[in-house]
């Protein structure tokens, strides 16, 4: 009875326990379920905000990246214009002393075309004063008997043919050695100058026991007159060349007879020494 009193209380004990255990789990399960879902809803908004965090560091590293670029572009730029600048420079001390060069080369040749002109003034003095003395010393005969020019700074004596020589003839008339005379006073005083002279025909043909053609005619001409030069009037024979032209060298036309009149003609060419001009030259480039 005892024992089965006993065993009565312990089952009432153990019910008690059991219940007491079922409340006490029933109100633990309920603090959990609340507590799961604030922490879920605290990890739902932690992740979000990691999420965006994530975005807006990527954003940061890309912003990073860009100013990266730019700053290395930058320096590329800045690189290529030191380099542009220092190309600039090296070529404007090149074309500084490529332009002092030329202005120097250019001075230069100013002073030297300077120098020459003054050369060539002098001789055209020389020149200027020489037709005068011709002039004046053959003033008094016809102007269609002697006729004295200037072409390119060289001083020409045209003597007519009908003045120096009879038709046909190589023979120096005494007219011719009166006119002679009168250019070799001039010659004897301006030892520098040389004299060329030359013999010319028109077209009409010669043939004599002497003389052969218009050329061998024009050579003796211009021989004699040398030779009358020298040995009346003494001319040194260095500074005298004697050339005979022939008909190929008119001055008018062989169709009528005043043209063939001033095709027949001898011409006395005073030249400066070559030497001497070179000289007068020189002088003016020191």
């Amino acid at each position: 009875m005892f024992l089965f009193l006993s065993q009565i209380k312990g089952y009432k004990m153990k019910k008690v326990l059991v219940m007491a255990f079922a409340a006490a789990f029933t109100l633990t399960s309920c603090v959990s379920k609340q507590k799961y879902v604030e922490l879920e809803e605290l990890q739902n908004t932690t992740s979000d905000k990691l999420s965006n965090a994530k975005m807006e560091l990527a954003a940061a590293l890309a912003a990073k990246d860009a100013q990266a670029q730019q700053l290395a572009e930058l320096k590329a730029d800045k690189n290529n214009l030191a380099k542009q600048v220092g190309d600039l420079t090296a070529m404007s001390a090149t074309n500084a002393e490529n332009m002092e060069k030329t202005l120097e080369s250019i001075n230069e040749k100013d002073m030297t075309i300077t120098r020459l002109q003054d050369a060539v003034n002098r001789k055209d003095s020389v020149t200027f004063a020489l037709v005068n003395s011709l002039k004046g010393a053959l003033g008094d005969l016809n102007d269609e008997d002697v006729q004295i020019s200037v072409e390119k700074g060289v001083v020409y004596v045209n003597l007519s043919d009908k003045l120096m020589f009879r038709p046909g003839s190589a023979y120096v008339s005494k007219d011719a050695k009166a006119v002679l005379g009168k250019v070799a006073k001039i010659m004897q005083a301006k030892p520098t100058l040389e004299i060329l002279v030359e013999g010319h025909t028109d077209t009409d043909p010669i043939a004599t026991e002497c003389i052969s053609d218009n050329w061998e005619l024009s050579a003796r001409r211009a021989t004699n007159i040398v030779r009358v030069l020298q040995n009346d009037f003494e001319i040194a024979p260095e500074r005298m060349t004697a050339a005979g032209r022939g008909e190929y060298v008119p001055v008018a036309n062989n169709e009528t007879r005043e043209g063939r009149a001033a095709n027949r003609r001898t011409r006395i060419v005073v030249l400066p020494k070559l030497d001497e001009f070179n000289k007068l030259i020189e002088e003016g480039l020191k």
